[in-house]
């Protein structure tokens, strides 16, 4: 289950944009920190998906990236990592950096970020984008979870603001996002297979400041790419498309 974010955009500006640029930051920076930057050496996206993150190790020359079991990492020094890149399994690891790499890469994201189940990922976007107050605009035929999630979690003991809108009625959308911080799509959604077009509700959130986040989970980055149509943000629930579906 992961969610990868796309680059800042350079059309970014004004006071009211200050706070989600350092949010912006801080994702990139711990980005940085997973190593799970996107593939770009892989200018063809199906070599992406076969080969980003699955490069030959570079100490024993195999060609499937090894299982790492470790929970910790050699430190050279006090706070000083002897590989320069990973501490503790339950911040990162060589296992879940190689998957976060192909994922990011086969998204087109700046970079990709793995938890451990979808809700725990659309938890991250929310606390990352929102504070007590805002507002959520949220497509009304939604992942059951994801509406009991902003239903009975976000709502009543975060003190956000969700509102569920028919994405059939784009004008009814636009009007829902003034003062909104943040934008959930769905597309194909779950159970319907309702289709919205990601490029024109980006058209919408980039006019209103609002960032746009996609749960891409049912055509998965094979068939639809939303950081390429406008989309801020990338969302999967990934024991589905992804991994062949449990």
């Amino acid at each position: 289950h992961a969610i990868g974010r796309r680059q800042q955009r350079d059309s970014d500006s004004g006071g009211s944009r200050q706070g989600e640029r350092g949010r912006q930051e801080a994702d990139r920076q711990a980005g940085r920190r997973t190593g799970a930057m996107a593939g770009g050496k892989y200018t063809n996206r199906e070599t992406a998906f076969v080969h980003a993150g699955s490069e030959p190790d570079p100490r024993t020359g195999a060609v499937v990236p090894p299982i790492s079991l470790a929970t910790t990492f050699a430190q050279a020094a006090p706070g000083k990592l002897a590989g320069g890149e990973y501490e503790y399994s339950r911040t990162h690891n060589p296992t879940r950096k190689a998957f976060e790499t192909a994922l990011a890469a086969a998204e087109r994201t700046e970079y990709c970020i793995a938890f451990g189940s979808g809700c725990a990922a659309m938890s991250a976007v929310v606390h990352a984008t929102c504070k007590t107050g805002d507002k959520i605009v949220c497509i009304d035929d939604v992942y059951g979870g994801s509406q009991r999630f902003l239903r009975q979690q976000v709502a009543p003991v975060y003190g956000m603001k969700p509102v569920f809108v028919d994405f059939k009625d784009l004008a009814a959308v636009e009007a829902e996002c003034e003062g909104a911080k943040l934008l959930w799509l769905e597309t194909p959604t779950n159970p319907n297979l309702e289709v919205t077009d990601v490029a024109k509700v980006a058209e919408i959130t980039r006019k209103h400041g609002v960032v746009l986040a996609v749960d891409n989970t049912f055509l998965s980055p094979h068939l639809q790419t939303p950081i390429e149509l406008g989309a801020d943000i990338v969302m999967h629930s990934c024991t589905k498309s992804i991994g062949g579906h449990s």
